[in-house]
């Protein structure tokens, strides 16, 4: 049976390394690897981002009633966690089209922009929750004045214009003719293998480093102020604050920074022209970092559930407004069936009962 895997290069940071000189030896890569491993990820990954950010995004416009500078900023990670994954679908068509591209240039631009437009917006909103939780427990008493709901969206439309500017050389470079089809996610030639080595020190520095250390000084001073605080401090607004640790650590930890490091290291094995073997190894590396990376936006809903101050009670209200009326609609059901039995009961008494004699 003929292999459904192209011969061309993987997408994304994966395949800078691709076409740079033709007079250089290049390596062979596992195809089916990464093949595999980008159709499996995506597979999931699009339902589960594509359900939950919906159903978030709902509960955020639709029935939260009492909006903070959390819900912006959640409803902004939300929003960028959909929109990435309405991109999903036209990668897995790619791939399963072995890496040819039926689509217009604009939407494939568009797709490799969308995915580091979520990646680092992804980052700095996360970011942006650490400082306001921090905010909260460490100085609750200036709080209230700090931290508002119109100083909260400016900062979030701050951030969309910033990473979108950094992002915008993606913007760049478009689809490619290439063996007589046309590739989407790969570098046409040294300038854009150049254009993306400049680009990976920007993110990492912008969009991941000073964000990471940023993060782990607010929950420093958080844990402290927690230990030293003893019983004192409010027991659910702790409670939302370790979850909040929790699932933003886990997110940098499992999906940023390795991917990072990964990108970081491969694309210096590429430069520096390091063994085959090196190379390949890091390439998988590289391949199941990526997927982990993408695999945020499945993640970020655990963050509104268990640390969002409105979302989980608003979801229990919902659930106990429609238990309710429910169960009315029940009772009322069977109360009118309880009175027609009973009107039919006496109906029927009413004529079978014998009549007197004369």
């Amino acid at each position: 049976m003929t292999s459904p895997l192209p011969s061309s290069v993987s997408p994304s940071w994966s395949n800078v390394t691709s076409h740079l000189n033709p007079n250089k030896t290049t390596c062979d890569e596992n195809e089916s690897f990464k093949y595999w491993a980008y159709t499996i990820t995506y597979s999931i990954v699009f339902p589960i981002g594509f359900i939950s950010n919906f159903i978030a995004l709902y509960v955020f416009f639709r029935l939260t009633s009492k909006k903070t500078a959390n819900t912006v900023f959640m409803s902004n990670l939300a929003i960028s966690d959909a929109g990435f994954s309405l991109t999903l679908p036209f990668r897995l068509v790619y791939y399963f089209r072995g890496w040819e591209w039926d689509f217009p240039d604009w939407l494939c631009r568009w797709c490799v922009f969308s995915f580091y437009v979520n990646l680092y917006t992804s980052v700095l909103f996360l970011t942006g929750l650490s400082v306001l939780r921090y905010i909260a427990v460490v100085h609750p008493i200036k709080a209230k004045s700090v931290v508002t709901r119109r100083r909260a969206s400016l900062a979030c439309l701050g951030i969309w214009i910033f990473v979108s500017c950094l992002s915008s050389p993606f913007l760049f470079q478009g689809t490619i003719d290439r063996e007589k089809k046309l590739r989407c996610f790969e570098p046409e030639n040294d300038k854009s293998w150049m254009r993306i080595f400049i680009l990976n020190y920007v993110g990492i520095f912008f969009g991941f480093l000073i964000p990471f250390i940023t993060i782990l000084a607010c929950y420093g001073c958080i844990m402290c102020k927690l230990v030293l605080g003893g019983k004192m401090g409010n027991k659910k607004r702790n409670t939302r604050t370790m979850y909040l640790i929790a699932v933003v650590m886990c997110s940098f930890l499992v999906c940023f920074l390795p991917y990072h490091v990964a990108r970081t290291v491969h694309l210096h094995a590429r430069v520096s022209e390091k063994p085959c073997e090196v190379i390949e190894m890091l390439l998988r590396v590289l391949v199941i970092t990526l997927c982990t990376a993408s695999s945020n936006s499945c993640f970020n809903p655990l963050l509104y559930y268990f640390a969002g101050e409105n979302f989980r009670s608003t979801i229990r209200r919902r659930s106990d407004r429609r238990t309710v009326s429910s169960f009315r609609q029940s009772g009322n059901q069977s109360f009118r069936m309880r009175i027609s039995d009973t009107w039919d009961s006496m109906r029927r008494q009413k004529y079978q009962s014998p009549q007197k004699s004369p």
